[in-house]
């Protein structure tokens, strides 16, 4: 009579009319099971769908065969650098373990218990999604995407912030506008520390003073960027396009100027950095600076399985291009696009 709930390898064993030694043998690929046995065995696992319990195989072998990509949560940025990861393991013969960490709230640290927690008893390998912390000597090798306190001894691959900054802003000068705001990341984050330094440093060539009133902070989360916008829209003198240092915030920095009556981008330009698919689909649409989020999974992935063959890696430290996004949120300034709504 079968068991309800999980499949073991006793019920196999019991539908296939072999001992669970031979079960065990097929399942390790093991020698000494005769080819029509063995056949038989995997037509039964597929038919009751039964799957080997990861904490022991790693125990048997060392090696579970997965491979784990740790993200505080699961936000438009984290999801499609997973899509570009999970589209490279096609070639490997691993299989991915998706894991939010910090969906408690916790914003530093998350990544340390997570390792610790699926290190070497259920992934041979991570890729950690924008950590807060990366700390060499872990239990299983790691490749960091977009490390939050920038590289360290931990291999990294990121976007070139400081260029694709610089790009937005050059397009907003090559519109017309000269009075141009930021709403920043977090000042601890060093992809929004690099941002704010590729808006200064277009700003500087094109021989532009930075008002540093027209700076203000958001966290990349897109409420975050509600009371930065409030506070450069409802001047009298707001700036003519504003910079929002993540996707995230670009969007919501449209739809508080749609709450003040102003039109986007008639009366102020907002760009955006990341090209999540939600850019695409706001209204206006967003115009934005492109990181390449699928390849950047990829390239995670690829350094990653050097490291699980026992490879050194050509460059522990790949940065990869930005392109320029233009779509419907900037344009020209009109003569009166700084006068007061």
């Amino acid at each position: 009579m079968m068991t309800h709930g999980r499949i073991r390898m006793e019920d196999v064993a019991r539908r296939a009319g072999v001992s669970v030694a031979t079960v065990s043998k097929v399942v390790n690929g093991r020698y000494g099971v005769a080819a029509s046995t063995t056949t038989r065995v995997h037509e039964v696992i597929a038919e009751l769908g039964y799957e080997t319990n990861l904490g022991a195989r790693a125990l048997r072998s060392s090696r579970t065969g997965i491979l784990g990509v740790l993200v505080a949560e699961f936000e438009p940025f984290s999801t499609q650098l997973l899509k570009g990861v999970s589209s490279a393991m096609a070639t490997s013969d691993y299989e991915l373990l998706a894991f939010a960490g910090a969906i408690h709230g916790e914003t530093v640290g998350w990544e340390r218990r997570s390792l610790r927690r699926l290190g070497g008893t259920l992934v041979d390998g991570a890729i950690i999604v924008t950590p807060t912390v990366i700390e060499p000597g872990a239990a299983v090798p790691v490749v960091a995407i977009d490390p939050h306190t920038g590289n360290g001894d931990v291999p990294t691959v990121d976007s070139d912030n400081v260029g694709g900054a610089r790009t937005a802003i050059e397009h907003l000068i090559s519109l017309g506008h000269t009075r141009i705001g930021m709403i920043r990341g977090r000042e601890d984050l060093e992809s929004a520390r690099l941002r704010e330094k590729g808006f200064r440093q277009a700003m500087a060539a094109a021989g532009i003073e930075v008002d540093e009133t027209l700076l203000a902070t958001g966290s990349y989360r897109a409420e975050s960027a509600v009371t930065p916008a409030r506070l450069l829209l409802d001047r009298r003198d707001r700036p003519t396009a504003i910079f929002a240092a993540n996707d995230l915030m670009g969007i919501r920095t449209v739809e508080v100027a749609r709450s003040r009556g102003l039109r986007v981008p008639e009366d102020v330009s907002v760009i955006g950095f990341d090209n999540v698919p939600e850019s695409a689909l706001a209204q206006p649409a967003l115009t934005t600076v492109a990181q390449p989020l699928a390849e950047l999974g990829r390239t995670a992935l690829d350094m990653l399985l050097t490291l699980l063959a026992g490879q050194n890696l050509e460059q522990t430290h790949v940065r990869l291009d930005t392109t320029l996004v233009e779509r419907a949120s900037t344009a020209p300034p009109t003569t009166d696009s700084a006068s007061p709504a």
